[in-house]
């Protein structure tokens, strides 16, 4: 896989539909572990509320897993899940929090209630997608560093870090498939002068 889609940050929002208060709580998580935690820790926070329906989606084992809380089956875990799966993002964990206002909303409205409540969650998270990205290191003289900064910004690369000794040490992240056209551009541009050297490869926000 050279990308996914996952939340950027831990957020929440809220509505009221018919007197009963849904809060949406949305986290990047990476393992079951930490989507449990998230899961404890809202239902800590909100231990007086009426029910703590969760799902998540991880992209390790592809392992998805939903709980309806006393909500009746089919009309609570399994929408939650439903909008992250039809978003298509993983790493994530969204826990809808339900204060009961008095009045029934019945199956379908449950099912709305829930689906809305993950929508605006994931939204308050913001849904990034996350590249496979190469870290590459040039080693050039002063005299090109000038050139060489702005030649990885041409080429889509963000710079991470510069070391400045005898010569210059560039350290930079660029999408997997720009790497070749960056080495070649690098070559040609340098007068054959200079190479890449790729260290490391990590997932980064695009």
């Amino acid at each position: 896989m050279s990308g996914y889609k996952t939340v950027k940050k831990a957020s929440s929002d809220e509505f009221i539909e018919k007197k009963s208060r849904f809060i949406g709580y949305v986290k990047p998580v990476k393992t079951v572990e930490e989507a449990v935690a998230f899961v404890n820790e809202i239902k800590s926070k909100h231990w007086d509320a009426t029910h703590n329906v969760y799902a998540y989606s991880l992209r390790d084992g592809q392992v998805k897993r939903f709980s309806d809380d006393g909500e009746p089956q089919g009309t609570a875990g399994i929408p939650t899940l439903d909008v992250i799966l039809k978003q298509d993002v993983v790493d994530v964990c969204v826990v809808v929090t339900r204060y009961f206002g008095g009045i029934m909303l019945g199956a379908g409205g449950l099912v709305r209630a829930y689906s809305h409540g993950a929508k605006i969650a994931l939204d308050a998270g913001e849904v990034i997608t996350m590249s496979l990205c190469k870290i590459v290191k040039v080693n050039a003289d002063y005299n090109f560093y000038g050139r060489l900064v702005p030649l990885i910004c041409e080429q889509g690369g963000i710079v991470e870090d510069t070391q400045f000794t005898d010569s210059v040490e560039v350290t930079f992240r660029i999408p997997e498939e720009k790497v070749t056209q960056f080495e070649a551009k690098l070559v040609d541009v340098s007068n054959g002068r200079f190479h890449s050297e790729v260290v490391d490869e990590k997932y980064c926000e695009i």
